[in-house]
């Protein structure tokens, strides 16, 4: 089956649906590894690694405002107005291109390098309404981030286990399992009674392993084994699903 498109920038794009004899599962390998996404850093690993946040918006901002200024003070249904709309949507193209790039890249890595990805099943459409942190989030795609993730693990073999949104990743002690009542967004580092000190999203990553690696050996989620404070469940297990 084959179909074209153009998009609002005026690019043309033909899609083709074929079957690719080369995309097999992957020799099969030991490693697991805990992702926790973030908006100061994009990703962060329960090996210690943090993947910087290219923040693609903001690069394009100044740009794509003085050209959003100049497309509102043009005619409606004028040809200048059509050029200028043009504009704007060829700024926000180059964004989203870049985004998707660096999206496709780092995902082919994950499920290159693991046979287990754990992530935190987040609610970004409920998360966007906070206006302070919306464009920000919007910028780091992590639904995005999530959908390639989950396509190419099917793909070659591997799984993807999204750890339940209640799950008090950044609040757990890593070391000692200790559950802290609260911990405000600027606290980035922070020590627990048994002495160790985590940095907060190596910690969170860490603790989401484990908690999926939990789900894959008792089944935690499909029938709760412990519960966060507001009583809901800790952990749960996502099933991949293949995006077209």
């Amino acid at each position: 089956m084959r179909r074209a498109a153009q998009d609002a920038a005026a690019r043309w794009f033909v899609s083709l649906l074929c079957d690719d004899p080369s995309v097999q599962p992957l020799p099969a390998t030991g490693q697991a590894i805990g992702v926790d996404v973030g908006l100061n850093h994009l990703l962060t690993l329960s090996t210690g690694e943090k993947i910087a946040n290219p923040r693609h918006e903001r690069r394009d901002r100044a740009a794509l405002a003085r050209q959003q200024r100049r497309l509102a003070k043009k005619e409606k249904g004028s040809a200048n107005r059509a050029r200028a709309r043009l504009k704007v949507a060829r700024i926000h193209a180059r964004i989203a291109d870049r985004r998707r790039d660096t999206l496709h890249k780092i995902t082919t890595r994950l499920v290159r390098e693991n046979q287990t990805v754990v992530i935190e099943d987040l609610t970004v459409r409920n998360m966007v309404k906070n206006h302070r942190l919306a464009r920000a989030i919007s910028d780091a795609a992590w639904s995005e981030f999530r959908s390639l993730l989950e396509y190419k693990a099917q793909w070659y073999g591997r799984g993807v286990i999204a750890v339940d949104r209640w799950f008090p990743s950044s609040r757990l002690c890593s070391a000692c399992n200790t559950l802290r009542d609260r911990m405000p967004l600027n606290v980035r580092t922070w020590t627990c009674d048994c002495g160790v000190t985590h940095d907060r999203d190596v910690n969170a990553a860490h603790n989401l392993l484990a908690a999926g690696l939990a789900v894959t050996v008792c089944g935690a989620g499909v029938r709760p084994q412990r519960s966060t404070p507001d009583r809901r469940s800790a952990t749960k297990q996502k099933p991949s699903r293949r995006e077209p």
